[in-house]
């Protein structure tokens, strides 16, 4: 039941913050906050439970093999937790900026996050594809209507390319569905039950690409990208922090979750395309980054960067890789979304994201001042902060597949390095040309950026913990094939896996 709660809280928070806003128009945002508390202590809860325990499988639809399945193995109670982590500052973050119709802005809110919750419990593939559309619409509307200038143009163009995609991924779960009921008999949607489904190498190459076609938009990797941007720049700060903490990591589980287990022989035959495609993505990213003028749009391309690092590493596809793709999704989550906060509180205080008119801010809000300077070393991998675990991690896995690809992706780090010295230097050092004298953070932002630091700093010194909880997936994931394109494999002791099949037990919630 703990998994149904996880989010039908969430979901029942934002219906309670649209509703009684017509009592009094303070009350949403003490409801959805109280709603994300709750969650984010139940998400804490199930982290510490075993693997097995908590699963739901209970029919749906039965006679088209539809059916509720729940389940949690490590790496998904790992992004639940972020999930319910990065929704409370969500909230929090939009405490003040927020002051038009904020009863149904938390419900959209608070929606999304249900629906990336759903995301990443959910282990049949209609239910997995119900939460995926679920996320889409209420990001959509956040974007739409309380976005900034350009937000129709923005916000349509997120939903194009995630709707278009996202209906190529459901005629490949379709036709994986007849596939599978025509070869055994039995048509059903259940993943543990697809995972030996036979097919041959073409229809395997064919539903692969439907399925990896999504995930990259969401990730999103060159030449998927063009719409992250946008979306960023002209999104609300709880908005931009959902979508860089969260719905970005969608596309990476989808990737990890279904594209690696389900295509396991298509995956190997494509994995060199796939690896080049995130080399791009994070030199494309990191130089577009040096020819942005908006702080924000900035910060989007980095983005783009560095969830290149999640593409490479996943489908170099080996422990120490993969080790360090949990991290990254983790860690980026974190210190982006820490960043869309800050700027998001000075576009408040200033009306401005632009670099040019920035400056010297560090005297009068040093608070501001020091935790933009942290998340930004955070960017760039610095040792001691957790984004430089999952970078490092990645690289030294990929190098043992491909070292030229594992030195150009390194590239990736030196302009990480420079544009994030750039952010700090023209942004809150140097001159102060507009006389800026902004208030600093407030007691409130100041909370929100203190559980982050805490949190990015913990995972840089001590990140032993998300290895433990991952070890299971991740080996797993290991057994379903040999590492994509060299000979070199990095294994361990079979370790049964959290995830498939028996993971989950028979519930009525």
């Amino acid at each position: 039941m703990m998994l149904v709660w996880l989010i039908v809280i969430p979901a029942a928070g934002g219906l309670i913050s649209w509703m009684v806003e017509r009592i009094n128009p303070a009350w949403p945002k003490y409801a959805a906050l109280a709603a994300m508390a709750v969650d984010l202590i139940l998400a804490i809860v199930l982290a510490c439970k075993p693997a097995s325990s908590n699963a739901i499988a209970v029919p749906w639809i039965p006679q088209f093999g539809i059916a509720i399945i729940f389940s949690s193995d490590g790496l998904s109670r790992l992004l639940v937790l972020l999930t319910a982590f990065l929704g409370l500052m969500a909230v929090a973050s939009a405490w003040t900026e927020i002051d038009d119709r904020t009863g149904f802005f938390y419900f959209n809110l608070l929606l999304a996050l249900a629906g990336v919750t759903g995301v990443f419990l959910s282990l049949d593939l209609f239910l997995f594809y119900f939460f995926w559309e679920v996320m889409l619409i209420p990001m959509y509307l956040l974007i739409a209507i309380w976005g900034h200038e350009n937000r129709v143009y923005a916000s349509t163009k997120f939903f194009l390319f995630t709707q278009a995609s996202g209906l190529l991924m459901f005629v490949a779960i379709l036709a994986l569905y007849f596939l599978h009921g025509k070869s055994s008999g039995h048509y059903t949607f259940d993943y543990r039950l697809l995972l030996g489904t036979t097919l041959s190498p073409t229809a395997a190459l064919l539903l692969m690409s439907g399925f990896l076609l999504a995930f990259l938009v969401k990730l999103p990797a060159v030449p998927f990208h063009s719409w992250l941007p946008d979306a960023h720049t002209e999104a609300p700060t709880a908005g931009s922090l959902i979508l860089a903490g969260l719905l970005l990591k969608t596309g990476a589980y989808g990737i990890l979750r279904f594209v690696l287990p389900l295509f396991a022989s298509a995956v190997h035959h494509f994995a060199p395309i796939a690896m080049t495609l995130g080399v791009v993505s994070i030199l494309y990213g990191a130089l577009q980054a040096f020819g942005q003028t908006d702080l924000k749009r900035m910060i989007a391309y980095t983005s783009v960067s560095h969830m290149g690092f999640v593409l490479l590493g996943a489908f170099a596809w080996n422990r120490l890789a993969l080790y360090g793709v949990v991290m990254q999704l983790l860690c980026h989550g974190i210190s982006t979304g820490a960043l869309f906060i800050l700027v998001g509180g000075l576009q408040q205080r200033l009306h401005t994201r632009d670099i040019d008119r920035l400056g010297g801010l560090w005297s009068a809000m040093p608070r501001l001042g020091g935790a933009m300077m942290l998340f930004a070393m955070a960017s760039l991998g610095l040792p001691g902060l957790g984004n430089f675990i999952g970078e490092f991690l990645v690289l030294l896995g990929v190098f043992q597949v491909s070292p030229v690809l594992s030195v150009l992706a390194s590239i990736g780090l030196i302009t990480s390095c420079v544009y994030s010295v750039w952010i700090v230097q023209r942004t809150i050092q140097g001159k102060n040309p507009k006389g800026w004298k902004p208030p600093d953070l407030s007691a409130r932002e100041t909370s929100i950026m203190a559980a982050m630091i805490v949190l990015i700093v913990w995972l840089g010194l001590f990140p032993q913990p998300v290895f433990t909880a991952v070890r299971p997936s991740m080996e797993w994931l290991q057994q379903m094939s040999k590492p994509a394109i060299s000979p070199h494999r990095i294994s361990g002791p079979a370790v049964q896996s959290s995830m498939p099949p028996e993971a989950v037990r028979k519930e009525t919630p």
